[in-house]
C-alpha cells in the first residue's frame, strides 16, 4: 500500500479520535481515561499546529495514523525541544507507518531548528493485555536512548504502571 505524509488539519480530528479511541479504551498507552470529544479533538490540533508540525499518514483514502509534538516544556528555555506522539491505526500496526511518520517529523522539526526529541513511554514491570513495552524498542530502533523511569507514577485498569523518558538528539547544539 502507498502511504502519502501530509500536514494534518482539523477536519482530520474524527478520523484521528477514531485512530486514538481504542487506545485510552483498551490500553495504557495513553494515561487519558475518557474519550475526547470530536470538537475538544479537534481543538487540540487547531492549538498543537499553532507551533509545532501535526502529520498524518494516509493510505487508500484514509488516515491511518498520526503523528505530533509538543512542548517539551514551558519555560522559554526548554523552546528548541519536544516531546512527541505516534499513533497507527490498530488495522495497520506493525506496516512500517509509525516509522514512516516519525521519519517525516523529524524532519519538520529539523527544518524548523528544533534539536531534541522526547518520548514519554508508558512502561510495564511485566507486558500485560494493556501495555507491553514495544515502544520502547521502536523508538530505540529509531535512535532514542533511555534516560529515565519513573515507577509507579501511572494508574489505569485498576493497576500502576511505570513511565520512562527516551530522547533522541537531531540537532547540532551550537
Amino acid at each position: 500500500m502507498k502511504i502519502a505524509i501530509r500536514s494534518a488539519n482539523e477536519n482530520d480530528a474524527e478520523e484521528m479520535l477514531k485512530i486514538y479511541e481504542p487506545y485510552i479504551l483498551n490500553t495504557a498507552i495513553t494515561f487519558e481515561y475518557m474519550v475526547p470529544t470530536v470538537d475538544e479533538f479537534r481543538e487540540r490540533v487547531k492549538n498543537t499546529l499553532q507551533k509545532y508540525p501535526y502529520l498524518v499518514a494516509v493510505g487508500e483514502g484514509k488516515i491511518l495514523g498520526y503523528a505530533y509534538v509538543s512542548a517539551f516544556k514551558e519555560r522559554a528555555a526548554y523552546d528548541r525541544s519536544v516531546e512527541t506522539s505516534i499513533y497507527v491505526s490498530q488495522d495497520f500496526k506493525h506496516m512500517g507507518i509509525g516509522g514512516k511518520l516519525h521519519a517525516a517529523l523529524e524532519e519538520e522539526l529539523k527544518n524548523r531548528g528544533f534539536l531534541n526529541m522526547y518520548a514519554c513511554i508508558a512502561y510495564p514491570e511485566q507486558d500485560d493485555e494493556y501495555l507491553n513495552k514495544n515502544s520502547v524498542e521502536f523508538h530505540s530502533h529509531l535512535g532514542y536512548r533511555l534516560v529515565g523511569e519513573f515507577y509507579k507514577c501511572g494508574y489505569k485498569f485498576n493497576r500502576w504502571y511505570n513511565m520512562v523518558w527516551m530522547e533522541k538528539l537531531i540537532g547540532e547544539h551550537k
